[in-house]
C-alpha cells in the first residue's frame, strides 16, 4: 500500500509540474511581449527550467514506483491465489484462468484504472481550488471526469455482454474444428464448418468495429468539452495562462474515459481473484493425520476424494500421493516422474518403475494430461511419481484403476510393501483392506462406520453389504478363471476363496473343465 501511495504522489507531482510548466510558460510569453526588464522575468524563467526538468524526473519516478508497487502486489496476489487453489481445487481450465489471465487483468485494474483515477481526482481538486472554483473548469471536470467515464463504462459493459455469445460460439466452433477435423473431412463437412466459423468471425469483427466507433465518439466529446471550457473562460475574461492551464488540467482527467472502459473489461477478472482470495481466508478443516494403514471406502460421491484432498491441503509438506485430480504434464514420462524429486538418479527412477510395473519408455512424450497413455499407464505413472517422493503419508485414490484386477492387486501389494510410513487408500475394492489397521466408511459426506475389516464385516452397514457383494462376485468368477489366476476378458473378476469364519479372501487357481 505504501508503494501505491508513493506512486500516486509521484504521479500527482508530475502532472502538477506539467500544468505549472504550461501555465508559467504562457504567462512568460505574454509578459515578455510587453518588453519588461529582464529582472522581471528571471523568476519565471527559472521556474520554467525547474518544472521542465522536474516533470521528466517525476514522470520516471511515477512509472518506477507504480510498476514496482503493482508487480510486487501481483506477486503476492498470485501466491495467495495459488494457495487458495490448493485449498479449493477447481477445474484445470478455470484454475489456469484465475492464476494467469485474471491476475494479469488485476495488473491493468491497478495501473490503467486505479492509479490514473487517483491522480486525476487529486489534480482536479487542486486545480479547482487554485482557480478559485471557476465554474467553467468545474463543469468541464464533471463532464470529463464523471459523465464521459460513466458513458464509456455503461457502453463497454453492454458491448461485452453482446459479444459474449459470439465469442462463446467461436470458441465452441474452434474446438470442434480442432478435435473433429478428421471426422469432418471424412464426411465432407469441413468446408461447411469453416464457412460457418468464418461468418461468426465476421460478425464478431463487425461488432468490435461498432464498439470502436463509440469509443472514438467519446474521445471526440472530450475534445469538444475542452474547447467549450476554453471559450467559457475567455468569455469570462480569464487570462491566457489560466485558459491553457485549465486545458492541461482536463488533459489529465480525459484518460478516465479509457480507464472506465478498461475497468468494464477487467472487473470480472478482479471479482474472480477476490473470490479466490476469500476462499483462501476460509480455514480448511484441519484433518488429523492418520497413523498406519487406513482404508477409506464408501459409495461414489460420498466424500472420499474430498477427504483425501483435505488431508493433502492441510499437510502439504507431509502428505503426497495419487489424488483424483493429479495432473500429468505434456512432457516425457521421465520428466513427469522426476517432478517428485528432480535430483533422483536413473537407478531410483528404474526402481519405482519396476515397483509399479510401468511399461512406458522414459523418453515417451505422454501428451496433455497423459492423453497418449492408457488409463492404467497413467495411474502407474502417477504411482511412480508418488513413490519417488517417498512421503511420510502416502495418499492413494483408486491408484490401480484401469488395470486388470490381478495385475492391479499385484502392483498395489508392491506399493504397500514399499511404503515406509502411513498409507491412506481410497478404494472400491475391499480385499486389499483385510490387513489394514483401520477402515473408515464415508456416506453422504460423513463417517458412518470405522474399525478393522473384521469388525466392520461383523456389523450391519455399507461395508458388510459391499463385502458380501464382492465375495459373491469372487465366487461367480470361479468357472471362468484361468489356472494362473488371470481371467478372460469376459469375466473381469478375480477367482477368490473366502474364509467363512473370518471373511478373509484367499486366492486360488481354478481349472476350467474342457
Amino acid at each position: 500500500m505504501r508503494r501505491l501511495v508513493l506512486a500516486v504522489a509521484a504521479g500527482v507531482a508530475a502532472e502538477l509540474a506539467g500544468i505549472g510548466l504550461m501555465t508559467t510558460a504562457v504567462w512568460l510569453i505574454v509578459r515578455a511581449a510587453g518588453q519588461p526588464p529582464l529582472s522581471a522575468l528571471t523568476v519565471a524563467i527559472v521556474t520554467v527550467r525547474t518544472l521542465a526538468l522536474a516533470r521528466g524526473g517525476l514522470r520516471y519516478a511515477e512509472r518506477l514506483a507504480g510498476h514496482s508497487a503493482v508487480l510486487r502486489h501481483l506477486a503476492e496476489v498470485r501466491g495467495r491465489v495459488y494457495d487458495a487453489l490448493l485449498r479449493r481445487p477447481l477445474a484445470h481450465g478455470d484454475a489456469l484462468t484465475r492464476l494467469v489471465s485474471d491476475v494479469d487483468c488485476a495488473q491493468d485494474a491497478l495501473l490503467r484504472c486505479a492509479l490514473p483515477a487517483a491522480v486525476a481526482v487529486v489534480v482536479g481538486a487542486v486545480a479547482v481550488v487554485a482557480t478559485g472554483f471557476a465554474w467553467p473548469l468545474l463543469v468541464g471536470l464533471l463532464l470529463t471526469g464523471c459523465v464521459l467515464p460513466w458513458l464509456a463504462f455503461t457502453f463497454a459493459a453492454r458491448h461485452l455482454r453482446a459479444l459474449a455469445p459470439a465469442r462463446a460460439e467461436l470458441a465452441q466452433r474452434t474446438v470442434v474444428l480442432l478435435d473433429g477435423a478428421a471426422e469432418l473431412t471424412a464426411f465432407g463437412a469441413l468446408d461447411r464448418e469453416l464457412d460457418a466459423t468464418g461468418r461468426v468471425v465476421d460478425a464478431l469483427a463487425e461488432r468490435e468495429r461498432r464498439g470502436g466507433h463509440v469509443v472514438a465518439a467519446l474521445a471526440g466529446l472530450a475534445v469538444v468539452v475542452q474547447f467549450g471550457v476554453a471559450l467559457a473562460l475567455l468569455r469570462s475574461g480569464a487570462p491566457a495562462h489560466v485558459v491553457l492551464g485549465s486545458i492541461a488540467v482536463l488533459e489529465v482527467v480525459t484518460p478516465l474515459t479509457s480507464a472506465a472502459q478498461r475497468w468494464a473489461e477487467v472487473r470480472g477478472s478482479v471479482g474472480r481473484v477476490r473470490e479466490a482470495l476469500r476462499a483462501a481466508d476460509v480455514p480448511v478443516p484441519h484433518e488429523e493425520l492418520p497413523v498406519g494403514r487406513v482404508g477409506v471406502v464408501g459409495p461414489s460421491g460420498a466424500g472420499k476424494s474430498t477427504f483425501l484432498r483435505a488431508l493433502a491441503a492441510a499437510h502439504p509438506g507431509v502428505a503426497k500421493g495419487v489424488l483424483d485430480d493429479a495432473h500429468v504434464f505434456h512432457a516425457t514420462a521421465e520428466a513427469n516422474v522426476r517432478l517428485a524429486r528432480p535430483g533422483a538418479s536413473r537407478e531410483e527412477l528404474d526402481r519405482v518403475a519396476a515397483l509399479v510395473d510401468l511399461d512406458v519408455p522414459w523418453d515417451t512424450v505422454v501428451g496433455e494430461d497423459g492423453e497418449a497413455l492408457s488409463g492404467g499407464q497413467r495411474q502407474r505413472l502417477l504411482l511412480a511419481r508418488a513413490l519417488l517422493a517417498d512421503p511420510d503419508v502416502l495418499l492413494l485414490d483408486e491408484p490401480v484403476e484401469g488395470l486388470a484386477v490381478d495385475h492391479g492387486d499385484a502392483v498395489l501389494r508392491r506399493v504397500l510393501d514399499h511404503a515406509r510410513g502411513t498409507v491412506v487408500l481410497v478404494t472400491h475394492r475391499l480385499a486389499p483392506l483385510v490387513d489394514f489397521d483401520r477402515v473408515v466408511v464415508f456416506e453422504d459426506g460423513r463417517v458412518t462406520q470405522e474399525g478393522t475389516h473384521a469388525e466392520l464385516v461383523s456389523a450391519p452397514g455399507h461395508y458388510r453389504d459391499r463385502w458380501s457383494t464382492e465375495r459373491m462376485a469372487g465366487r461367480s468368477s470361479a468357472g471362468t478363471s484361468t489356472g494362473d489366476g488371470s481371467h478372460s476378458p469376459s469375466n473381469g473378476t478375480n477367482c477368490v476363496n473366502v474364509d467363512e469364519a473370518t471373511g478373509t479372501p484367499q486366492r486360488r487357481s481354478a481349472v476350467t473343465a474342457i
